[in-house]
């Protein structure tokens, strides 16, 4: 190439020096300048301050001549400053060791009286002198606005609520533990209110969220408006604010939460969408009395809201002591650790009990229902788990190990049909689904052999979810059954629209079959229905012979009760065996 002849080269190996290419000495004033920073060196004993290129545009200056002392540079100081290059150096909690102390600090300036603020982060190390006070600093400045705006925002957004500009749910809890230690020390009292804007799901859907969030800004104001200076108002949640009632006697409490529900509703809230109307719901709880700490206060007003939410919204209920109601709550806590530890370990079981063809009273499948063996072996019977359980939203976890126990033991006994409970909450539960799936999956012979029960309540409180559930379990091949029909009264029209294979016939219009003429009716009624729809019929909790020919002889189709037989901790043959009736049999 051209110019080849010109570069040094090896004179043994011809190829190139290394030194050929070295680059130009670089210009490292030019670079901070580009880069936007600025860099200086201040001699403290004679205040003399020498900066940089570019320092005076970094700064907004004509030039740098109004900076080169120290006090000069301070002029430039915002007096909103908590903290300044002076005092990161002067108040330094190092010692000059002889490699200098770094410092870094974030100050404001002003170029001139109307001219906006610089944030700068100044970054450097001083030098101390023979006294060992700092003598020498040099180091490096930086515009950094718009990463202060952006921390301020962080900053105000860990405490505030960006809606409503209010304290948000952090900064709200922590400054009413606060005002709950002031009070308990001074044997004061205060309140708290969590006060909820009523129907906000519904200004949702009407109008947008948009609208909802306009209403949500409107009564932060309004609310803002009627509290004292003292008091402190804060966003708990989405439709919820908590106001803290420094000072406040029990009896004034009430009257506190008549002026924040009367600022709420006697006016409508103008927005983009028109003129809204809304009403707000409070419960609220006196301190120390009622709540000896942060827990107890939050929890009991969420408790009381709920209660005046459903005895009557859009008004007022302070906290009352309740010994019925805490001794279910701790009864609450005793049955979830049971449970969850039953289910930890293994101690969930199945008990099996017969289903009967009501003609020949042949074996036709069994109901897989729910025991709990505790720990000295005793059993714990479904009755007193499952309403606890779906109480405390543990329903879904019971189900799923029914569901594996019932699966594992079809698998292992090809000619064991079996039904079995699933919880209103596991059939929108996608682990419930997944594990169906898979199951089936894997034991692709059980699901022709399984029926699934559903609760009449759980099916028409959403009729359309539940003729989903009712079609994914029969694409899988399952029947699917109604469980205690007739306890929702269900329609005509809904029982056709959900697609079951059979109703199982609630027990409580089954067992005084033979002396209520208004049961007999009832269950004839239902027979009826069932076989015009062309569905199987069970009745349940048959406890006589009689009750089981006068079933029999109107079309009932199976039988299932003590009458039939007990459940049993293991499942029996192909055909009913009787001896499971009789008092002898270990009941489970």
């Amino acid at each position: 190439m051209a110019g080849d002849t010109d570069i040094p080269r090896n004179p043994r190996s011809g190829e190139p020096r290394q030194d050929a290419f070295a680059a130009e000495p670089l210009d490292c004033a030019a670079i901070m300048q580009s880069a936007g920073e600025a860099a200086y060196e201040w001699r403290m004993d004679t205040d003399s301050l020498t900066w940089g290129a570019g320092a005076a545009a970094l700064l907004d200056l004509r030039d740098t001549a109004s900076i080169t002392t120290g006090r000069g540079f301070a002029n430039l100081l915002d007096p909103g400053n908590a903290r300044t290059r002076f005092d990161a150096i002067v108040h330094s909690a190092g010692a000059d060791q002889g490699a200098g102390v770094p410092y870094q600090v974030q100050y404001a300036l002003r170029s001139g009286p109307r001219s906006p603020k610089l944030w700068i982060e100044d970054t450097g190390r001083w030098f101390a002198g023979a006294d060992g006070k700092p003598h020498l600093a040099h180091g490096v400045i930086r515009v950094i606005n718009d990463r202060h705006e952006r921390e301020q925002r962080l900053a105000f957004l860990s405490r505030f609520d960006a809606l409503t500009g209010e304290i948000n749910r952090w900064h709200l809890t922590e400054q009413l533990a606060h005002v709950l230690q002031e009070a308990a020390q001074a044997q004061t009292s205060c309140g708290f209110l969590l006060v909820a804007v009523d129907n906000l799901g519904r200004v949702n859907e009407a109008y947008g969220y948009d609208v909802a969030d306009e209403v949500i800004s409107v009564i932060a104001k309004r609310l803002r408006s009627r509290t004292r200076a003292i008091d402190t108002l804060g966003r708990f949640s989405g439709n919820k604010f908590g106001i803290i009632l420094t000072n406040c006697a029990p009896e004034e409490i009430g009257a506190a939460a008549e002026r924040f529900l009367a600022i709420m509703r006697d006016d409508v809230v103008m927005t983009t969408a028109g003129p809204v109307s809304v009403t707000g719901t409070i419960g609220g709880v006196t301190v120390p009395r009622h709540a000896a700490n942060i827990e107890e206060v939050l929890a009991r007003a969420q408790e009381t809201l709920d209660r005046a939410k459903e005895k009557r919204p859009g008004s007022f209920l302070a906290y009352r002591p309740n010994p019925e109601r805490e001794a279910q709550r701790r009864a609450n806590i005793r049955a979830t650790d049971k449970i969850v530890t039953a289910l930890n370990e293994r101690r969930i079981l199945l008990a099996y009990e017969p289903v009967v063809d009501a003609q020949t009273r042949d074996l036709v499948f069994h109901e897989c229902l729910l025991r709990i063996r505790r720990v000295d072996g005793s059993l714990v019977p479904a009755r007193e788990i499952v309403p606890v359980a779906e109480r405390l939203g543990l329903a879904r976890l019971l189900d799923q190990r029914v569901l594996e126990l019932a699966i594992a033991e079809m698998a292992a006994h090809p000619q064991l049909h079996a039904s079995l409970n699933v919880s209103a909450s596991s059939t929108m539960d996608p682990d419930w689904w997944s594990r169906l799936e898979a199951l089936l999956r894997l034991y692709d012979t059980v699901a022709t052999r399984l029926i699934v029960e559903i609760t009449e309540t759980t099916a028409i409180h959403d009729i359309d979810n539940a003729r989903g559930f009712v079609r994914r379990v029969k694409d899988f091949g399952a029947r699917i059954a109604i469980d205690d029909f007739g306890a929702g009264y269900t329609s005509f029209r809904n029982l056709r629209q959900l697609g079951v294979d059979m109703i199982k016939i609630d027990g409580a219009f089954v067992q005084n079959l033979t002396r209520s003429e208004d049961d007999r009716t009832f269950v004839r009624t239902m027979l009826d229905l069932a076989r015009g729809l062309k569905l199987k019929t069970v009745a349940e909790w048959v406890q006589d012979e009689q009750s089981a020919a006068i079933l029999a002889a109107w079309g009932c189709d199976y039988l299932q009760g003590e009458h039939i037989g007990l459940a049993r901790l293991d499942w029996y043959g192909t055909r009913h065996d009787k001896s499971a009736s009789r008092p002898d049999q270990a009941r489970a």
